[in-house]
């Protein structure tokens, strides 16, 4: 989001083209469709107040480039972009953000786009619906969209004795949290109303990122702190994160208020600073923001990702020496996919450091730029065989271990079918696989696509483990812990020790016919904490701990992730694919 807070210049497209920038520095986070929301300074009766632009093609942010850039642009204010990774519906332009209300009122006039998933849609469209409403979609933007301007409606000043309105707003932040207050899930939210206000808002655990920048120019928010420095050329700390559970409301005339909600009751509080920057008596829920967005999802030149990502990569290398079981000379070193290099940066320097000279070098090169595990499934069969290529020469055949560091191994498939039968072909006689991330165990349902159990390759050995009863035990263990914040897993998995649960893994993803040895390693869930622990003194939300690491442990921040891990159990056992959410 881009608000200008002065009036737009008569000449140039400085909030088009800073929201270009913004959408380009983030493409990382969705392919799937893009779209913008452009609200003018001052609409005239009989135009409409905004402009949108949407594209589902198969490259929709070029396609929205070039519609921003053809657009008749002397009086737009207010400006919001989306890059769509889709965890709901289909790729088509209907399920594309921003998402609009339309009403005669400018007030009551709505547009809203975010980077959220929530646990208990079906439920909060039950509960639109017994406001009388009648909803045409059950797209979740579409449903949080109309619930807000539901509680916008409601909250209209009354009408004076002369038959007209209080020239006053609905008050947003009270919209926000009557329309959020029975969400359940993960949110960062931005929005503007056709009379000009804007705003954007983060769920109480901060499980989505948010960052913002002010100046006496321009508003910024953006779900990366890179993308607005390299958009604004500012330095790392004049971009913040928003405070969980905060919003950040701009008016018309470009005055700027936070506004701390708490979702059993509201509290305002006026001010030019997030209102955790003030005394508040009331205890807020724990921060828990998304790991696997420090992991693998975020860009690497946020420099505390950076340094996060090294940090993981060295945290491995005791476990890698011990599983290669060679001479150093013996092991080659390398990397697969390309946002585990930043990890495998770190991993180079403490072998420098503690043993000098070494090999290494990009025995896989990814031809596609494409993120297997977020496709659908029949696009992953499609695309196992062709994203990798190999590079013959590095590894000395039936004498080396390779080593191959990864971000993570969700499924497995493009690691069994693909990458694994690649390798291979060099001949080496072990294969070490080394993973910067705990293995994945659980389901999750706040912003990553991985909802299905008998998808993960974790979950998968596990029932291996268990043997022939397995199915008969964990049907069991569903129907004994029923309790709101119950793990039917989490007794399950401490069964077996790491060592033996990534030994499984590594058979589950060894393929027919392979001639080397395969190992597993995995990071720990104390060295992951350690390594995306911020800095003694660092000025963060983050200090907060712990993470958000429900996926690896099963620890979920709110009650509906672990309802879905029991529907996803549910499914499972009743062999069915749909998603747990």
């Amino acid at each position: 989001m881009v608000v200008l807070r002065k009036p737009p210049s008569t000449t140039g497209d400085f909030g088009g083209t800073r929201l270009s920038l913004l959408l380009e520095k983030q493409h990382n986070r969705g392919q799937d469709g893009a779209g913008v929301a452009i609200l003018s300074a001052d609409p005239a009766p009989g135009s409409p107040p905004y402009q949108v632009f949407k594209s589902a093609s198969a490259t929709p942010l070029a396609d929205i480039l070039g519609m921003i850039a053809k657009r008749e642009c002397s009086q737009d204010r207010i400006f919001l972009g989306h890059l769509r990774y889709a965890t709901f519906g289909k790729n088509e332009i209907a399920f594309c953000h921003p998402f609009i209300h339309q009403a005669s009122e400018l007030d009551l006039t709505l547009l809203l786009a975010g980077n959220f998933n929530l646990t208990n849609a079906p439920e909060l469209f039950d509960d639109y619906r017994r406001h009388g409403s009648f909803p045409t979609s059950k797209a979740d933007g579409y449903l949080v969209t109309e619930l807000i301007a539901h509680e916008l409606a409601r909250r209209l000043p009354p009408v004076n004795e002369n038959g007209t309105f209080e020239c006053t707003h609905p008050p947003l932040a009270e919209a926000l949290a009557a329309a959020l207050k029975n969400a359940d899930g993960a949110w960062t939210l931005i929005g503007a109303t056709g009379d000009g206000w804007a705003f954007a808002t983060r769920d109480p655990h901060g499980i989505r990122p948010g960052w913002f920048y002010i100046d006496d120019n321009v508003v910024v928010v953006a779900s990366e702190r890179p993308a607005i420095q390299a958009a604004f050329d500012v330095p790392p700390e004049s971009v913040k994160e928003i405070p969980p559970g905060e919003t950040l409301v701009v008016s018309p005339d470009g005055a700027i208020s936070w506004k701390s909600l708490d979702f059993c009751g509201l509290t305002s509080d006026n001010a030019n600073l997030p209102s955790d920057t003030q005394n508040s008596s009331q205890a807020k829920p724990p921060y828990r923001p998304c790991a696997f967005e420090r992991i693998y999802f975020s860009r690497a030149n946020d420099a505390d990702i950076h340094r996060e990502r090294k940090a993981l990569g060295a945290a491995l290398l005791p476990a890698i020496l011990k599983a290669s079981n060679a001479p150093l000379e013996d092991i080659f070193f390398s990397y697969i996919p390309n946002s585990a290099r930043i990890a495998f940066h770190g991993l180079l320097e403490r072998l420098f450091d503690e043993h000098g000279k070494i090999r290494f070098g990009e025995v896989a090169v990814k031809d596609a730029k494409f993120r297997t595990f977020i496709a659908d499934a029949a696009a992953r069969r499609e695309f196992y065989k062709h994203v990798y290529d190999v590079t013959y020469g590095l590894v000395r055949p039936a004498k080396d271990t390779l080593v191959v560091l990864d971000d993570s191994i969700v499924r497995g498939n493009t690691m069994k079918n693909a990458i694994l039968p690649m390798l291979d072909r060099l001949g080496p006689k072990r294969i070490v696989i080394a993973s910067s991330a705990p293995p994945i165990r659980y389901p999750d349902c706040y912003g990553i696509d991985m909802s299905t159990l008998g998808e993960l390759v974790a979950f998968r050995a596990l029932v291996k483990l268990m043997g022939d009863n397995a199915e008969e035990e964990l049907r069991t263990a569903l129907k004994e812990e029923q309790t709101p914040s119950g793990n039917p897993l989490a007794a399950l998995y401490a069964r077996f020790p790491n060592e033996e649960h990534s030994a499984e893994i590594a058979r589950l993803l060894t393929p027919p016919g392979m001639k080397a040895e395969v190992v597993v390693v995995y990071q720990t869930i104390d060295a992951l904490r350690e390594c995306l622990a911020p800095p003694s003194g660092h000025n963060s939300e983050r200090n907060q701990l712990p993470i958000g690491d429900w996926y690896f442990t099963g620890d979920y921040p709110t009650p509906g992730g672990y309802k879905v891990l029991r529907k996803a159990l549910m499914n499972y056992l009743e062999r069915s694919s749909e998603r747990s959410y």
